[in-house]
């Protein structure tokens, strides 16, 4: 049968929520994902990674990596759309939490480095050893434990065409290992805090919904948004998906203009920060809508749902996207890289999280989530230890990841430092050490480390 129109695109969207929905179901039914409140996304990731390398079904590797990547700059184009100017500011300016922000930031700028120097020293060591890498091939530490799959998956693909080989697997693969360490070692720390004592608004037992991720028949459903046009003329759902769309557009535009300045592999680099440049459009769309005074037709509640969506879409896609056969060939130094950093990054957190002036096990939870996955996992943790967001962590991390803006920037454009410059790894990594003593003394001048609580 001659079938009329192309269902490539589709089908590997549905497998994609196929998977999704399976990874809700076992959430549900296994204890075990209960336990470690493993994400469905994650779960799903997985059945399907298993499923494609063992040849069950056949699924493009290269259609799912594009998947991810759009799915990734989607969701930072979402993030610069939402409105975030409500009560959670307004409680920042009223109440004064500006430390608790300013020490997530330099923190996460601190482990970034950290973890960046872990991944260059095992590479220069590996290469004395006579197992030659790539020299960026250790940068995938930050980048997949803090910056999760999304960046990972973006600046792999981009170092594929500079001739690192498999950039993108390795990358992703970096980035299903944080997920773990977020969730294997995060969740033990929060229930071990709230032994002790430790959590301020610690729940007596965590909710039944909140373990199995479905909501019971009779629970209280929260609002997803509100409608911002008239549906005789629009859907709003509509309405801000074409928002994301239009963002997405200009952002394409900018992108090709910009690389048209620059060298072809510095212009092939720069499609690795679309989702930056991206963010930043949104910000200007929904600036200028805000001086015509129509800003209020982007609702922050179906934007956040985009967030989110994309995110959980990204997830699995990245995750079926590995290879193992290339995981397999590399599984020394992605071992040694990733457990090292996984240790290093627990011990630091719960260094500097035993010195905070108050709220020392939510501020720590959350921070190791967003160090070791993403903001998402953090907020997962933070849940477990302060169910109702009383305290001002959850307030903290949004101001943060503005704060993050600057010198995540930087950051990024120097683990390109060998590609870019043709600095050495050593000369790159006295630089990441550079920024990291200067985020210390920051955190010193800015007096947000107290005596040890815990």
């Amino acid at each position: 049968m001659q079938i009329p129109f192309p269902f490539d695109s589709m089908l590997l969207f549905g497998s994609l929520a196929i998977m999704l929905l399976i990874g809700v179901l076992l959430r549900a039914k296994i204890s075990a994902f209960q336990r470690f409140l493993i994400p469905s996304c994650l779960i799903g990731g997985l059945l399907g990674l298993i499923i494609i390398n063992g040849g069950i079904i056949k699924i493009s590797v290269t259609d799912l990596e594009t998947f991810a990547y759009h799915f990734f700059n989607i969701s930072f184009i979402s993030v610069g759309l939402t409105n975030s100017s409500d009560q959670s500011d307004n409680s920042i300016k009223k109440k004064g939490f500006i430390k608790g922000p300013l020490w997530m930031a330099l923190s996460q700028t601190i482990v970034f480095n950290l973890q960046a120097i872990i991944g260059g020293v095992c590479v220069i060591v590996f290469g004395v050893l006579g197992l030659k890498l790539f020299p960026t091939f250790g940068f995938f530490a930050p980048l997949g434990f803090e910056e999760g799959p999304g960046q990972a998956l973006a600046f792999g693909k981009v170092w594929e065409g500079l001739g690192f080989e498999h950039a993108a697997t390795i990358g992703l693969t970096f980035a299903a290992i944080g997920y773990f360490f977020a969730f294997i070692i995060g969740v033990p720390l929060a229930n071990w805090g709230i032994r002790r004592g430790l959590a301020v608004n610690a729940p007596k037992k965590l909710p039944r919904d909140f373990l199995t991720g479905v909501l019971s028949k009779n629970q209280v459903k929260s609002p997803a948004g509100e409608q911002t046009l008239h549906s005789a003329n629009i859907d709003s759902l509509a309405f801000q998906t074409a928002m994301v769309g239009l963002a997405y557009v200009l952002t394409y535009g900018f992108v090709r203009l910009l690389g048209s300045f620059f060298a072809p592999d510095v212009a092939s680099m720069l499609w690795g920060f679309f989702f930056f440049f991206g963010l930043i459009i949104a910000f200007i769309v929904r600036w200028l809508m805000g001086r015509v005074g129509v800003d209020y037709l982007i609702d922050p509640g179906v934007q956040r749902r985009i967030t989110g969506w994309s995110i959980d879409f990204l997830i699995v896609a990245t995750i079926m996207a590995i290879k193992l056969a290339i995981v397999w060939t590399y599984i020394l130094p992605i071992s040694v890289i990733s457990l090292t950093c996984g240790v290093v990054t627990t011990a630091v957190m719960l260094f500097l999280g035993k010195r905070l002036w108050s709220y020392n096990l939510e501020r720590t939870v959350v921070i190791f989530g967003t160090v070791t996955g993403t903001v998402s996992c953090g907020l997962l943790l933070l849940r477990i230890v302060d169910p109702d967001f009383k305290t001002p962590a959850i307030v903290e991390v949004a101001l943060m990841n503005v704060i993050m803006l600057v010198p995540l920037a930087g950051l990024l454009i120097l683990v390109n430092a060998p590609i870019w410059w043709n600095w050495n790894l050593a000369l790159t990594l006295m630089a990441f050490a550079g920024v990291m003593v200067i985020a210390a003394f920051l955190m010193k001048i800015f007096k947000l480390l107290d005596s040890p609580k815990f």
